[in-house]
C-alpha cells in the first residue's frame, strides 16, 4: 500500500517535499515511480527512481528541478520539488513496481497509490 503527502498551494517559485509512504511489503524490492495529472490532461510521467536509489530518470519537464530520493530504512519515497511553475499544477500519484533498474513507463508500475494535489499559483 502506498500513501502519497505532502501536496499544496505554493507560489511560483516555491517548493514542495512530496513523500509516498510503503507499507505491508518489501520496499527496497521495489522501483518507483512519480506521475501527475493535470486537470483535462493525461496522466505524464515525472521521475522514478531504482530500488537502491542509484538510478533515477526525470522527465524533461522538471529535469534540473525535481529531485528523487528514497530511504528504504523509512520505507519512503520523496519527490522535491523547486522552482514550481503553474504548469506543475496537478494530481501527484507515486507507484511501486518489482522491475528492475528505472521505471519510466507508467503501464510498468503494478502497485498505484492515491494523489496528493499540488497547485501552483502564479
Amino acid at each position: 500500500q502506498l500513501q502519497a503527502s505532502g501536496g499544496g498551494l505554493v507560489q511560483a517559485g516555491g517548493s514542495l517535499r512530496l513523500s509516498c509512504a510503503a507499507s505491508g511489503r518489501t520496499f527496497s524490492m521495489y522501483a518507483v515511480g512519480w506521475s501527475r495529472q493535470a486537470p483535462g490532461k493525461e496522466r505524464e510521467f515525472v521521475a522514478g527512481i531504482s530500488r537502491g536509489g542509484g538510478g533515477t530518470y526525470y522527465d524533461d519537464s522538471v529535469k534540473g528541478r525535481f529531485t528523487i530520493s528514497r530511504d528504504n530504512a523509512m520505507s519512503t519515497v520523496y519527490l522535491q520539488m523547486n522552482s514550481l511553475k503553474p504548469e506543475d499544477t496537478a494530481v501527484y500519484y507515486c507507484a511501486a513496481s518489482l522491475r528492475s533498474g528505472v521505471v519510466r513507463l507508467d503501464e510498468n508500475y503494478e502497485y498505484w497509490g492515491q494523489g496528493t494535489e499540488v497547485t501552483v499559483s502564479s
